[in-house]
This record gives C-alpha cells, sequence and structure tokens, in this order.
C-alpha cells in the first residue's frame, strides 16, 4: 500500500509529471520545499553529502500531496510559524525520528506522524533511506473543518500536541492510496474540482480524528460541554439571532459579563472570536437559504438579508467555507426543484 503512491494511477499506468521530479542540487531542493512545506533549515548528517532527491507534488482542494525524500540523512529544524501550516509525515521506508513531548518518537515504513508548526516546535531527522508521502495542509482549513462538522474549533491541547499515528494497513493509510490515485499525479487533478474537494473533506476529518484520539481531546460536542455557561448563552443567542447580527457587547450584557471577558471565553474554549463564531452562523444561514429559498428570489437579495453587502468579499469567504459559490449553491437548489 502508498507503494507507488503518486508513481502509478487508478489503473495502474505511469503518471506523466509536469517539471522536475528529482534533483542532486541542494538550492534548488530548498526551493521546492520552501514551495510546498514552508521555509525550514535542513542540514546533512554527513558533511558535503549532496541529496539524490525525489520532489513529487499534487494537490487535493487546499491540501498539498507530496512524494518525497533528500536521498540522503538529515536533519529539519526551525520551521517558520508564519507559514500557516500543519505538517503530516507518512513513512513508505527507511525512517525519521520526531521531536515530541518529553523526546522523540520514530517512524517507519506505515507510521504517520502530525504537526502544527503554528502552534510547536518540531524537528526531525531522516536516514538516507527515507522516503515520505507528506501532507502540507493549512491551520485554518483544519480549524473550518472542525468548526463545520462539530460546531466547534479545538483548543491548544489538540493543536499543540505532536503525535505518532496510524500504522501499516490502517484506514489512514487507505485513505491516502485511495487519495494518491485519484489524484492521478501532479496537476492532473484540478485542486478545486468536486472530486479534490471531497478527497481535502475526507483527508482532513480522518486526521482531525486519530489527532483528537491522541490528544486525549474530545470533539463530539466535547468542546461545548467544557465551555463555561456564557460562552454557550452567547452561543445560542449568535445562533438563534444571526440574521440580525447583534453586537458583541450587547450579548455581553445579556450573558452578564464584560466584552473582554466574552472574549476571552471564547478564545479559550472555541478558539475563536465572537464575532468570528457569528460570521460563521452567518454563512450557514445564508446557505440554509439559498437552499431552500423561492424561485425568483436573486443571491444579491437573499444575501442582502443577512447583512452582506460586499459580495466579491461574500463570494470569497462562501467558496472558503463550502467550497462553492453562493450562486453555485442556487443552481444546486433550483436544479433539485426541477427534478
Amino acid at each position: 500500500m502508498l507503494e507507488e503512491a503518486l508513481l502509478l494511477d487508478a489503473a495502474g499506468a505511469p503518471v506523466r509529471h509536469r517539471g522536475r521530479t528529482r534533483s542532486t542540487d541542494w538550492d534548488e531542493v530548498q526551493d521546492f520545499c520552501r514551495s510546498v512545506y514552508m521555509p525550514y533549515r535542513v542540514r546533512p548528517l554527513e558533511r558535503l553529502s549532496r541529496p539524490d532527491a525525489t520532489m513529487i507534488p499534487a494537490r487535493a482542494g487546499r491540501i498539498t500531496m507530496t512524494r518525497f525524500s533528500y536521498g540522503t540523512g538529515i536533519h529539519l529544524d526551525r520551521f517558520d510559524p508564519e507559514a500557516g501550516n500543519i505538517l503530516v509525515l507518512n513513512t513508505l521506508r527507511g525512517a525519521l525520528c520526531h521531536q515530541c513531548a518529553g523526546g522523540s518518537a520514530s517512524t517507519g515504513p506505515g507510521e504517520s506522524f502530525v504537526v502544527d508548526c503554528t502552534r510547536t516546535g518540531y524537528w526531525l531527522q531522516g536516514d538516507a533511506d527515507h522516503m515520505q508521502l507528506n501532507l502540507t495542509i493549512g491551520h485554518d482549513v483544519m480549524e473550518e473543518t472542525a468548526l463545520r462538522w462539530y460546531g466547534h474549533v479545538p483548543g491548544e491541547r489538540l493543536w499543540g500536541c505532536r503525535a505518532r499515528f496510524g500504522g501499516p494497513d490502517s484506514a489512514w493509510l487507505r485513505l491516502l492510496d485511495y487519495a494518491a490515485r485519484a489524484l492521478g499525479g501532479c496537476g492532473l487533478l484540478r485542486p478545486d474540482s468536486a472530486l479534490a474537494r471531497h478527497l481535502e473533506e475526507a483527508i482532513c476529518l480522518e486526521l482531525l480524528r486519530h489527532w483528537a484520539a491522541a490528544a486525549g481531546v474530545r470533539l463530539e460536542r466535547g468542546g461545548r460541554e467544557a465551555a463555561p455557561g456564557y460562552v454557550r448563552r452567547a452561543e445560542e443567542i449568535l445562533e438563534a439571532e444571526a440574521r440580525e447580527a447583534p453586537s458583541i457587547g450587547e450579548v455581553a450584557e445579556r450573558t452578564g459579563v464584560s466584552a473582554r471577558t466574552l472574549s476571552g471565553g471564547f478564545r479559550r474554549f472555541r478558539g475563536m472570536t465572537p464575532r468570528e463564531f457569528l460570521a460563521a452562523r452567518r454563512l450557514e444561514g445564508l446557505r440554509a437559504e439559498l437552499l431552500e429559498a423561492a424561485e425568483g428570489e436573486s443571491v444579491a437579495a437573499i444575501a442582502a438579508g443577512w447583512g452582506f453587502a460586499n459580495f466579491g468579499a461574500l463570494a470569497g469567504r462562501y467558496r472558503r467555507r463550502f467550497g462553492e459559490l453562493p450562486s453555485e449553491t442556487r443552481a444546486r437548489a433550483r436544479g433539485r426543484g426541477a427534478v
């Protein structure tokens, strides 16, 4: 499983890639790594050694998948938190040693390791035989997925956890195998296609499940249950009155706390501000109305009813959240009604 990931397509035929897929030049390899992962420092384990790198990227929605190796032993550190990325390192052969709480952990063939480089320091060391199928996922993409499916954004207990998971024949590896074959290699699947968005959602959800188990975090309403009463009451108000968009000061007064306390509670227990929570509820309300609105009601009129005046900005936010434009949601709803 995965031995031929991004080398063979779903039919077992060789994948034709665009651009260079191998290099023995350190600068070229580092340019590739900065583009698909983030800036970081690399040091060879053997002085003056040269890489014999494999460099094959593909996209699944907003996830970058890479078949990659340096072809020599390396030590990596100083990962740039400003890049905003989570790394999932899936070892195909050889071994990696990863920094984790209290020391280090090794991954061999079939094992995976996840680290949110926006939240914690990290280093890794790979032997000369390592070959990886890695994922680069924006932290914001994982937050959106958690909010959409579980109703809350997990806190630092999850994001700060550096965890080993998976294993040979695991459901996680089977999902990656399916995704790699479906992608068909670099650039052969449009990142915004329906299949690419499906793969992105499936990968993020499965990653959340494994990551939460390793961190001891309950995703199924666990965040909501842990929050204090004033946060839960504020959520009820914001959900019920999202169309009217009450001010955060008004919501704080109705819950009996200051606006500062309310914002702090949301950040601690929801991983977002009250305003961000409200914005998400308004987008969900708009989508529900687009799916149910009567024939003849325009997208602009429906959006205006939810307080969205800048339709250009709305289109971008809506697409990032739901994977399609408001007009596409409306068109699908009309199509179902015509059947």
